[in-house]
C-alpha cells in the first residue's frame, strides 16, 4: 500500500469520525491528530497532505455536497453510509479542487478506499457517481 494510499485512509477515518460526531469543526485538529498518530507511523511525509486534505474537503465542503446531490439524484447524503459519503467527498474534492491530483487517481483512490472501508456495493456507487462527474469535467475542459 502506497503511503499516499493509506494517507487517504487517514482523511476518510478523520472526515467518518468527524461527520460521526456530527460534524463538530472545532474537534477537527484533535481527530486529525488522534488518527495520525494511531495510523500514520512513517507517513512523516504525508502528514501535510492529510491536514491539507481534511482542510480542503471542510472549506468546499458546501461546494461538495451540492455536486454529489447532483449526481445522486436518488440518494440524498443522509441516506449515504457515512463512509461512501466521505469518501466521495475526498474524491470531488480532487477532481474539482486539487489541481495537484490527476483525475483518474482521485477517482481509483477513492473506489479503492471504498472497496476497503465501504460496503459490499460501496465500490460500484463511489465509481457510479465520480465517474459521470469525470465525464462532465471531461467535457467542460473540451
Amino acid at each position: 500500500m502506497s503511503h499516499r494510499h493509506l494517507a487517504r485512509s487517514i482523511v476518510m477515518q478523520v472526515l467518518y469520525q468527524w461527520d460521526f460526531k456530527g460534524k463538530p469543526t472545532a474537534g477537527i485538529p484533535a481527530i486529525v491528530d488522534q488518527q495520525i498518530e494511531e495510523f500514520g507511523v512513517g507517513l512523516e511525509k504525508e502528514i501535510e497532505f492529510v491536514k491539507n486534505t481534511v482542510d480542503g474537503v471542510l472549506v468546499h465542503l458546501q461546494d461538495i455536497d451540492k455536486k454529489i446531490e447532483e449526481h445522486a439524484p436518488n440518494w440524498s447524503l443522509e441516506q449515504m453510509a457515512i463512509v461512501d459519503r466521505n469518501i466521495l467527498r475526498i474524491g470531488v474534492y480532487e477532481l474539482y479542487f486539487n489541481d495537484e491530483i490527476p483525475a483518474k487517481v482521485a477517482i481509483n483512490e477513492a473506489i479503492e478506499i471504498a472497496k476497503s472501508y465501504g460496503g459490499q456495493s460501496s465500490g460500484k456507487f463511489v465509481n457510479g457517481i465520480l465517474g459521470a462527474m469525470f465525464k462532465e469535467v471531461e467535457e467542460s475542459t473540451k
